[in-house]
């Protein structure tokens, strides 16, 4: 494959991983960009130091481009996190921006050295993104696992509106964990696709195995969203503790009230430690696709066939 994204990320195949709160490790990052695909370190729920330590492990096991997500939201201070980057900068290709105003962020980055790609939510931010000097926006719709848009936008109308209004390359993400679903993002207007959840079930996530098995197991109603009470939507896996947050935000709580149900430690102890009766984990409507557990790169390169070939299947059919 080859086209704007591939070649501004030098990767052979334009699958991008998510940046995945807690479990967006180094050893996975690196096994995506082994695969042809960009991996991506997430910091969300990492501290400085570990955030550096990841990013130095993806190296040691890459000669491939890789990135890191900067979740603005997520840190109370942004810098250590900020200055970890650039002190990697020449190890680093790209820095995907989430949850946050990247403005100050994306002169500092680029002068860097980085490629910078801004997560959007709607045509209006995408248009920001490129005014701003993005380098490429992704989309992502309200399938995706984790912190979504209150605008609750999904892929298959989000895709076709962004990629007319921008001149930049549109990245889809939400919802898509094969080759079909990256074939009609494709044939929807984006360049490339971003993969989250389909990246956790694999054997370099560091996710707890009763995660991954939540996911192999998962079908097409096995997730739900919390937080939509106080406007800070999130999909995660459905599961009695989800289940009793989304009831229990039926009372009408307030934020502070319902912030013990919705912190990160509650989504970290069923991600890292497993104990998934005591907390929350993030996934996507995608996950009742998922059969099996499999390696980051052999997922990067099945899913890159089958997209083409999907492709030239339906040339065919329309005698195209």
């Amino acid at each position: 494959m080859k086209n704007r994204i591939c070649e501004l990320l030098d990767i052979r195949y334009p699958i991008i991983e998510g940046g995945l709160a807690y479990v967006g490790n180094g050893a996975l990052a690196a096994a995506v960009s082994n695969g042809g695909g960009f991996g991506v370190v997430g910091s969300a729920g990492r501290s400085p130091e570990d955030f550096r330590e990841q990013i130095r492990l993806a190296a040691k096991l890459t000669d491939k481009p890789f990135g890191v997500n900067l979740p603005i939201s997520e840190h109370s201070n942004q810098e250590p996190y900020i200055q970890a980057i650039l002190d990697h900068a020449q190890q680093l290709k790209a820095v995907s921006i989430s949850a946050g105003n990247p403005k100050p962020l994306i002169p500092l980055f680029q002068e860097a050295g980085l490629k910078v790609m801004v997560y959007i939510a709607s045509v209006k931010h995408a248009k920001k993104a490129e005014q701003l000097g993005a380098d490429l926006v992704i989309a992502e719709g309200f399938e995706a696992g984790g912190h979504n848009s209150p605008l609750e936008l999904t892929l298959f109308a989000l895709i076709p509106q962004v990629s007319q209004a921008v001149n930049i390359p549109v990245v889809a993400a939400g919802g898509i964990a094969n080759g079909r679903g990256m074939a009609a993002a494709m044939m929807l207007g984006a360049e490339g696709i971003q993969m989250g959840t389909r990246f956790v079930a694999t054997r370099e996530c560091q996710a707890h195995d009763n995660y991954k098995k939540l996911l192999v197991d998962a079908t097409d109603d096995s997730t739900l969203v919390m937080a939509r009470s106080i406007g800070n939507v999130f999909r995660v896996a459905r599961s009695p503790f989800a289940e009793k947050v989304v009831e229990y935000e039926k009372t009408g709580p307030t934020v502070q009230e319902l912030l013990p149900y919705i912190k990160g430690s509650n989504n970290r102890i069923a991600a890292i430690e497993g104990k998934m009766q005591e907390g929350w984990v993030n996934c996507g409507q995608s996950a009742g696709m998922i059969e099996s557990i499999e390696s980051a790169a052999d997922i990067v390169q099945k899913v890159a066939k089958e997209a083409i070939d999907v492709l030239n299947t339906t040339r065919l059919h329309f005698n195209l």
